[in-house]
């Protein structure tokens, strides 16, 4: 087994518009199928063992003998496995993003859609084996086609080429994951008070002020029968995310203080 970096470059081409490709596959001879999986096998960047496993991760339902002869099994494998390999990236690359943010990042990378794009971009349904019915090949099956090739890659070689091809295909995506983004002060409370136990956080308009084109909003936040300090804002939005983050500053000051009173208790 051996594998090729430089699907890195792959990558990184730009992503095509999401489309149908024209089958050309389903009535390979089996002399030309040794021909379609080395192609794939370049395009993928990983030489397989055993060949087999690719054969079958890119054989569709339609033209398999059995269905345990076709990629289902695989797609729910590479699935599992593309899973476990973005959340290790996320929870690695990013100490600092909250669990709630995490599980956003990571239900997007692993989506059908996003699986289309990579798909589209290696080009893989050119490599796909339907059966004669099928006249072209739709983006679910591109998208099945590319969990079923990280179940095969992880079938033949394991984990670390399973990951390290999942980091290269979508290292497009990884890297727009990692652009920072603006903190959502209002889900982190939201997420607080819920773990908590805690009423869920009101935001009450105290004040406004300025002309109708340059209206500010001044909102504070209420949780229970607590008020925050309240914020300005350009817009109800923004006053009310300011509002939040000042609810989380006190929280977290709270905090403080009771942990430092509780140490000094615990002092002989």
């Amino acid at each position: 087994m051996t594998y090729n970096i430089e699907i890195c470059l792959i990558s990184r081409l730009r992503i095509q518009p999401l489309h149908s490709v024209i089958v050309s596959n389903w009535n390979s001879s089996t002399d030309d199928r040794p021909a379609i999986l080395a192609r794939c096998e370049e395009r993928l960047g990983y030489v397989f063992e055993d060949r087999s496993i690719l054969k079958r991760a890119l054989t569709h339902s339609s033209c398999a003998t059995t269905r345990l002869d076709c990629n289902e099994r695989m797609e729910f494998l590479g699935d599992a496995v593309l899973g476990m390999v973005i959340c290790d990236y996320l929870y690695e690359k990013h100490p600092e993003r909250r669990e709630g943010q995490l599980t956003q990042q990571k239900s997007h990378l692993v989506s059908r859609a996003v699986c289309t794009q990579v798909g589209v971009r290696l080009k893989l349904a050119e490599f796909i084996f339907v059966g004669k019915g099928l006249g072209q090949i739709p983006d679910s099956l591109i998208a099945a086609a590319v969990e079923s090739v990280i179940a095969a890659i992880y079938l033949d070689g394991g984990h670390e080429p399973a990951r390290t091809f999942i980091h290269a295909a979508f290292a497009v995506e990884l890297e727009t994951c990692d652009e920072p983004k603006t903190e959502n002060y209002k889900s982190i409370l939201q997420e607080e008070t819920q773990r908590d136990g805690a009423t869920v956080p009101k935001y009450v308009i105290e004040d406004q002020r300025g002309p109708d084109h340059a209206r500010e909003f001044c909102v504070a936040v209420m949780i229970g029968e607590r008020s925050f300090q309240a914020a300005w804002g350009r817009s109800k939005k923004e006053a009310e995310q300011l509002a939040a983050r000042h609810a989380l500053e006190e929280m977290s000051s709270d905090l403080d203080t009771e942990y430092a009173d509780s140490a000094s208790t615990a002092d002989p």
